[in-house]
């Protein structure tokens, strides 16, 4: 069950005098840090967030609130995520200079890394260089069983060999896997003939 807003900020509070003190606050303070005038509310968002296994409590202790398994599971889930993620400060010019503007936000891995149908692959090759895919990046892919026209796919041919091309169908029940380089002929297939085996989610290069 979610929580509701004035939940989250009794939860808020509790935590936070937790961290700060070592100890449990009492509910004269928890009313005075919501600025509440009734102890009867406060004791009924507690019972709301024990039931939820927000918070436990011990009866008839002074100061006697923990924080609950919930919480201590999402909190876990959250520092997961966050170890996962990385500052995004902003944007740079790859053309002309312009203004440098500080944002604050977070590139985050966690979606691709949480998900089972993820995987890598080493590229080889210069067939796709013109998408800006070069020899040696890794690419990060999802297993999928549909694709679109235009999408970048890793595709098996003929059983044999895989590609990483542009896929489109083509009359006649036929696939063809389009490189992203000039000097390249694509390839035209039966579509029988291709197994697609990813979809491109993402390009990473190291550059040392």
């Amino acid at each position: 069950m979610a929580l509701t807003r004035r939940q989250k900020q009794v939860l808020d509070v509790i935590a936070g005098f937790v961290d700060e003190n070592g100890y449990s606050p009492s509910y004269e303070e928890i009313a005075r840090g919501l600025n509440l005038a009734s102890l009867a509310t406060v004791h009924k968002h507690i019972s709301a967030l024990t039931t939820k296994n927000y918070l436990k409590r011990g009866f008839n202790q002074s100061r006697s609130l923990e924080m609950g398994s919930k919480y201590l599971q999402e909190n876990r889930r959250h520092a997961e995520r966050a170890s996962l993620e990385i500052p995004l400060l902003g944007r740079i010019a790859a053309g002309q200079p312009v203004e440098s503007t500080e944002q604050r936000a977070t590139l985050s891995f966690a979606d691709f890394i949480g998900n089972a149908a993820t995987f890598a692959l080493e590229v080889r090759g210069e067939s796709m260089i013109d998408d800006h895919i070069c020899d040696g990046d890794m690419i990060l892919l999802e297993r999928v069983s549909e694709v679109s026209n235009g999408d970048i796919v890793v595709a098996l041919v003929r059983g044999a060999e895989t590609t990483l091309k542009r896929f489109y169908r083509e009359p006649g029940d036929k696939i063809r896997l389009q490189p992203a380089n000039a000097a390249l002929q694509p390839i035209l297939v039966p579509a029988a003939d291709v197994q697609i085996q990813g979809r491109l989610l993402a390009v990473l290069r190291k550059y040392k």
